[in-house]
């Protein structure tokens, strides 16, 4: 169970500093985006893999999808995949960061273990619900994110669930990045989805509500929060400031 005395270093005030308006400029020039006939493969390749076509299917959320599902499910659990982790190792150049000012986003990496939660997917219409996570998850070639099965560790022992994970052959794939070089990300980035500060805060804040700690997130959200201070006090950036 969550600590009652462990409070968040970010707080809503931070993120309300790094926030700001950011016209959205499109796809980045020479970007191909997936096609309908690309998301209709990939629904396809999703489902002929399918570990048993007569149960559910179970998506395993591990950032955004647990504090903005967007999906309709009628069960979760607790569940962890071995495996991989969490890690802000995706640059961001639309949606959470810029050209000018590209951000990072979270995915799962190679190696170690995330903590995260399964959602019981409808059975009924699940082509639907496939199309519309996977126009969710990825928009460009190559693809960043991969639908890929993963096994997962529940109370009641291993299941096959849906997830998503870093394809490190991805041009804006960062790498294994310094902690400190994150938090100096994401303490400025935004996009218009959002701020990599709020991203970050959403998914820590909701994780622990849940009773989840990741400590490397924990540690993250304390240096982020540290940055946006500093910056504050040096007066770097003009905060709140319409950009377009």
């Amino acid at each position: 169970m969550q600590e009652k005395s462990r409070r968040l270093s970010l707080t809503s005030d931070h993120v309300a500093h790094v926030q700001r308006v950011v016209a959205d400029a499109g796809p980045p020039p020479g970007a191909e985006q997936h096609t309908d006939a690309d998301y209709d493969d990939w629904v396809a390749r999703i489902l002929a893999g399918r570990p048993a076509p007569d149960r559910p299917i179970q998506l395993f959320a591990y950032g955004s999808l647990i504090w903005k599902p967007e999906l309709e499910h009628r069960a979760e659990q607790v569940g962890i995949a071995r495996g991989w982790h969490r890690a802000f190792c995706l640059r961001a150049l639309r949606f959470r960061g810029t050209l000018d000012k590209p951000g990072l986003m979270m995915v799962l990496d190679r190696g170690g273990q995330c903590r995260g939660v399964l959602y019981e997917l409808p059975m009924e219409d699940l082509e639907a619900q496939l199309h519309r996570l996977f126009r969710r998850e990825f928009t460009m070639k190559p693809i960043n994110n991969i639908p890929r099965w993963l096994t997962v560790q529940t109370a009641s022992g291993p299941v096959k669930a849906l997830g998503f994970v870093m394809n490190r052959q991805s041009p804006n794939y960062a790498g294994r990045l310094p902690l400190e070089e994150v938090a100096q990300t994401l303490a400025v980035s935004c996009g218009h989805w959002g701020s990599g500060a709020e991203y970050l805060f959403n998914t820590v804040s909701h994780l622990e509500e849940m009773g989840i700690h990741d400590s490397g997130l924990w540690r993250l959200q304390r240096l982020v929060a540290e940055e946006i201070d500093r910056n504050r006090a040096d007066g770097k950036q003009e905060w709140n400031q319409p950009q377009g």
